[in-house]
């Protein structure tokens, strides 16, 4: 049986830190703190990187954008999103995003609490509180997690993303 959950406050920087796909990863809140209800992670993606196209087979994935910005694509839909943001990612639909080329983007990503182990199984421990130096993912070892997870990398962001699409406008004609 495991153990309850027990209430705890973590400081500014505070959390196991990982370099996942070339962000730094503070877990907040693993699943085992929270009876596996959810996870909550701290990510900081550099300014102009892109995630891995993906898919969560399992789980929803929310973003609170709290500095920076980026567009994210899930599906056919575009979303530009800035501080003070939500986004929802609903399980099943292929997604990603790609963060402004002007400054970095920070976020805090909710999902359930088993998303850190994945997390830690495809990066690495971080070697300081700083952004991984750039390197090439292993992605026989994403793969892998992604079995174990039902995660599933898709491939690389589209090269030239396009454009988000600008809200409809209602006509509205006169009799």
């Amino acid at each position: 049986m495991p153990a309850p959950a027990r209430p705890y406050a973590l400081s500014p920087g505070d959390g196991q830190a990982h370099w996942f796909f070339g962000n730094l990863v503070t877990v907040k809140a693993a699943g085992e703190h929270t009876d596996s209800r959810f996870a909550l992670t701290e990510f900081v993606n550099p300014a102009g990187s892109a995630s891995p196209r993906h898919v969560h087979h399992d789980e929803h994935e929310a973003f609170y954008i709290l500095e920076g910005s980026a567009e994210v694509h899930c599906g056919d839909e575009v979303f530009r999103v800035a501080p003070g943001s939500f986004v929802l990612l609903p399980s099943g639909i292929p997604h990603w995003h790609r963060v402004s080329p002007d400054a970095p983007m920070r976020s805090l990503v909710l999902t359930t609490g088993h998303f850190e182990q994945y997390v830690a199984a495809c990066g690495e421990p971080a070697q300081a509180r700083a952004l991984p130096p750039p390197t090439t993912p292993d992605m026989r070892r994403a793969a892998a997690a992604g079995e174990r997870f039902r995660i599933e990398v898709l491939g690389p962001p589209p090269a030239t993303p396009r454009p988000p699409a600008e809200p409809q406008r209602l006509r509205v004609h006169a009799p």
